[in-house]
């Protein structure tokens, strides 16, 4: 599938959700059918992450977006498929192997935690509880001057090395 093929279905499972979760059915089993769950899988996305998305682009005033949720899933997608070659690890990260919200690097908190929570994004390998790009997320990253793609982006490009990402963190906010 082409890009602006996937991305123009994407659209579309994205609008039936929002008109879902409209007429209260907000949780991924009822917001999606088969045909949509079947199409997610194969960008690497779960039901659980589009259905997170939509759900706070509800609640919070369209926070994030869809061209942010896109991006977002590009990536993924990207990875997914030509890193990955299209076949899930079948791993799940627990809640409990993710750093505190309070765990810092460089007198910056959060960003371990995101750290890791944008590597298993890319790796699809987030649990059911935790979303990448969460309401924590997000102003976080508004006040590095970073968005939720750039910054999976950054994460995807650095690999293993969290001084890179941390020192281009620091480079984006002003802080070095």
């Amino acid at each position: 599938m082409s890009d602006t093929d996937w991305q123009a279905h994407f659209r579309k499972v994205w609008d039936r959700a929002v008109t879902a979760w409209q007429a209260g059915r907000r949780t991924p089993g009822s917001m999606f059918d088969a045909a949509d769950t079947a199409f997610l899988a194969g960008l690497g996305c779960s039901t659980q992450e589009l259905f997170d998305f939509v759900d706070d682009s509800l609640r919070y005033d369209g926070d994030p977006d869809f061209a942010t949720t896109l991006a977002v899933t590009a990536i993924r997608r990207d990875y997914f498929l030509n890193v990955m070659g299209g076949k899930p690890s079948g791993r799940t990260a627990t809640m409990g192997s993710l750093p505190l919200k309070s765990a810092e690097v460089d007198g910056i908190s959060w960003l371990p935690r995101l750290i890791v929570k944008a590597r298993l994004k890319l790796r699809g390998e987030m649990p059911a509880d935790l979303m990448y790009g969460c309401a924590g997320d997000r102003p976080f990253l508004r006040r590095m001057n970073l968005t939720l793609p750039k910054f999976l982006e950054l994460v995807r490009d650095a690999g293993s090395d969290d001084r890179r990402i941390v020192n281009a963190v620091k480079q984006a906010a002003g802080l070095s």
